[in-house]
């Protein structure tokens, strides 16, 4: 009777301090942070981005992720580029920078000859070089570069917060940066292995950690919602997709993924004029941007984790 006694005790005792424990540990707490389209989509207009970042900071985000630092039209120069960097730096939040094509794919040399891979790598270099994000209050970042057989790969980062994991994935918008010339599509097909190994990285990571969600931002669309059989290209029976094999991928993943997966690009200008909006289908959001900033709410432990501030939440069946 008295070991019975002493067990009982001894359970209550467990559930109360259980009890205490959980009233002592908050949730996690909200947070926002702030994305900003390809400012330079359009035009070579440094003061689209500056006040995109300025609005974006009045808000206290806990970082902010800007696409695209030129436009197609102008000169892909080291000046330019540590111009740019300059600007960005400038952030007061933490500040991440994700590639767009027209920042190095269509760079040519004096010759008219492509020099795309000598400027990605140059960019590499100037924006990738450290483990953390630009702007006055830095952030740690992990860097697939940080792998030895991907070490090139600076631009591909990731980084967790608030029981969510982001993630920037080198995505060009201008088919993957797939070239339909004769011979070896050397870029292409190394960055397609690279960013294979980095789906797959980002998803095993939020598997093991039990997170809530994970972002990846791109400058392409990959069009994981579009039905199957659909193709960015309008003649795809000629031309190969280049976006193909990570849209296989990423619903294949985010599918087994019990949490949500939002997919952010800047593909937005066809809808221009509209408002943004984030659109379901099953547990993989979709939110496209032009030139303009969003603010996203994230709210850890909630149905919708994510919330378009301004903006909408929009489920399509």
């Amino acid at each position: 009777m008295r070991l019975r006694c002493t067990r009982r005790m001894l359970l209550g005792a467990i559930v109360a301090s259980a009890a205490l424990f959980a009233q002592a540990v908050p949730p996690t707490a909200g947070f926002r942070f702030g994305v900003i389209g390809h400012s330079f989509k359009n035009a070579p207009d440094e003061a689209v981005l500056k006040r995109a970042i300025a609005d974006a900071a009045q808000v206290n985000p806990a970082f902010i992720v800007a696409t695209g630092i030129k436009s197609a039209s102008e000169p892909c120069s080291d000046k330019l580029y540590a111009q740019r960097r300059a600007l960005l730096d400038e952030s007061p939040p933490p500040m991440i920078v994700s590639l767009a094509g027209s920042d190095w794919s269509g760079c040519l040399n004096s010759a008219g000859r492509s020099n795309a891979i000598e400027r990605l790598n140059r960019l590499r270099e100037l924006f990738y070089a450290d483990a953390e994000s630009l702007g006055a209050k830095r952030m740690p970042l992990t860097r697939l570069s940080s792998t030895a057989k991907f070490r090139s790969y600076a631009e591909n980062a990731h980084w967790e917060h608030g029981k969510v994991l982001f993630a920037t994935i080198n995505l060009p918008a201008n088919n993957n940066h797939f070239r339909p010339e004769a011979g070896r599509n050397s870029e292409y097909e190394d960055r397609l292995v690279a960013n294979r190994a980095w789906l797959h990285r980002l998803f095993t990571l939020a598997e093991r950690q039990k997170l809530q969600g994970l972002v990846l931002f791109s400058d392409g669309d990959v069009g994981v919602q579009a039905e199957e059989g659909f193709s960015l290209l309008p003649s795809f029976q000629s031309k190969q997709d280049g976006f193909a094999e990570p849209r296989r991928q990423i619903r294949a993943m985010a599918e087994k993924f019990k949490g949500k997966v939002l997919l952010i690009d800047t593909q937005g200008g066809a809808s221009a004029g509209t408002e943004a909006a984030i659109n379901w289908r099953g547990n993989v959001g979709h939110l496209s941007l032009a030139a303009e900033w969003a603010e996203v709410r994230v709210a850890p432990g909630t149905a919708t984790l994510f919330a378009l501030k301004g903006g909408g939440a929009e489920t399509t069946p």
